[in-house]
């Protein structure tokens, strides 16, 4: 059944130089040649070669309501491999809604969500884990994250599992004849080289999964909770971090009563910064729920900046915060630097991954963050051209082609006998062609795309 011609805005809402209304199916030139008349009335759109552009006018109606430019694109050199036409309007709510009307009066249906995605997947023009990658790139706001989606686009993640789906093909189908067929001559499979291929594959696999949590906060950021005493430097940490004044920062103890939340982009890192209550003991109700949000943000988050008052002796709550700090992703910032030091870091040190000095006013103090966050994380070290897992639906398939490769291990050096490995290696083949898309389900695919906005 062929599929209706749809029409949507591309481009993201709002005033800008220009819009971008994408039409995609058999009648796109059709619907095309309704809503623009080129300048050169020699010119026709139904003729309009792939890659090629019209200048002309944008008609409601046969009443011409902008002049822009139509690019044509023929099936199936095209995103979604159908005919695809990209009319762009002067940019304005108003007329890119009256291009997107028009097309649909003129035979065009609305764009589902994801729904030019996912024609190009059906379509055989972009795999699964590529469909994915186009969400990631739109979603980036760090430079790496775009670099790692972008690679993901390119195909190379598709690549670095299908050449372990090779690997375990290849092993297979050894498997397969031995245990299927014994009164054919086939060679039993050396048991040196079957550990070989598989202990390479599990190999793989597990950089492949390590590379997710690095990856993960380059495109999805990480939720940070910025913690101490009350007037250690906290919420001139956040104003610091934040390149303005986002809280108010005073002389008095206790300011900071609720958690004061902002976004902010620390390198390649996008760091959802929570300011919070100053820690002490206290008797006031409302200081009190502050604190007892404080301790929670702490619990919750993927990333904590304790921040200590250098130019006093650790007390008694440093050394309790310190001791809730113990075993988590947590960088003590040591302030007021610029101060005669009275604080002894070597008391906290053993429950840090990093002590720092700084100064929470000075913008140097900000790159010494900076360095150390992306350090703590493990961004600093990823290879953003590389192939990396985005997402649990990816995470979850690798997980299991490689906790069935150990399997596979596991049942040759056990002794079960090669039809056990052969088991093991069906289910990591079956795990690695989910991850790839190959089988996967109906509503796995809608889970996929329904992450997509319109126009996408």
């Amino acid at each position: 059944m062929q599929e209706a011609t749809i029409a949507a805005i591309a481009t993201a809402p709002g005033a800008g130089g220009i819009a971008v209304v994408r039409l995609s199916g058999a009648e796109s030139y059709q619907v095309a040649a309704r809503v623009f008349h080129p300048a050169n009335p020699a010119k026709k759109v139904e003729e309009a070669k792939g890659y090629t552009a019209l200048f002309g006018h944008f008609v409601d109606r046969e009443e011409a309501f902008d002049e822009g430019v139509a690019l044509f694109f023929r099936a199936p050199h095209s995103y979604t491999g159908e005919d695809v036409v990209e009319l762009s309007c002067h940019g304005g709510s108003a007329v890119a809604r009256r291009l997107v009307e028009a097309c649909l009066a003129a035979g065009a249906q609305p764009a589902a969500p994801g729904e030019y995605t996912r024609r190009a997947f059906l379509n055989g023009k972009l795999g699964l884990t590529q469909a994915e990658a186009v969400m990631d790139l739109i979603s980036a706001d760090g430079r790496q994250g775009a670099a790692l989606a972008n690679a993901a686009l390119g195909g190379a993640l598709a690549k670095k599992i299908n050449a372990q789906k090779a690997q375990l093909t290849a092993l297979q189908a050894h498997l397969a004849a031995w245990v299927d067929f014994p009164e054919e001559d086939v060679p039993e499979l050396d048991p040196s080289h079957l550990r070989t291929v598989l202990g390479a594959v599990q190999q793989e696999l597990d950089g492949l999964i390590r590379s997710y949590d690095a990856g993960a906060v380059l495109r999805e950021g990480v939720d940070c909770a910025i913690v101490g005493r009350p007037n250690a430097g906290k919420s001139t940490l956040l104003n610091l971090l934040a390149g303005f004044d986002r809280a108010i920062v005073t002389p008095v103890a206790g300011t900071t009563r609720d958690v004061v939340e902002q976004a902010v982009q620390l390198g390649d890192i996008r760091l959802n910064l929570f300011d919070t209550a100053g820690l002490r003991e206290t008797e006031d109700a409302i200081e009190a729920e502050g604190i007892r949000r404080s301790w929670k943000k702490l619990e919750e988050a993927g990333l904590i900046l304790a921040v200590f008052d250098g130019s006093e002796p650790p007390s008694r709550e440093d050394l309790a915060l310190a001791q809730r700090c113990a075993g988590r992703p947590a960088i003590a910032l040591v302030n007021k630097e610029d101060k005669p030091t009275q604080f002894d870091a070597e008391l906290i040190a053993p429950y840090f991954a990093m002590v720092l000095p700084v100064c929470c006013r000075e913008e140097g103090s900000r790159k010494v963050i900076a360095a150390a966050v992306a350090r703590l994380l493990g961004t600093g070290s990823i290879d953003p051209h590389a192939a990396s897992l985005s997402g649990q639906r990816q995470l979850s398939a690798a997980l299991r082609a490689r906790d069935a490769v150990a399997g596979a291990l596991d049942a040759a050096a056990g002794g079960f006998g090669l039809d056990a490995v052969s088991v093991c290696v069906d289910d990591a083949l079956d795990a690695l062609c989910d991850l790839t898309g190959e089988n996967a389900s109906e509503a796995v695919i809608e889970q996929v795309f329904e992450r997509f906005c319109v126009g996408k």
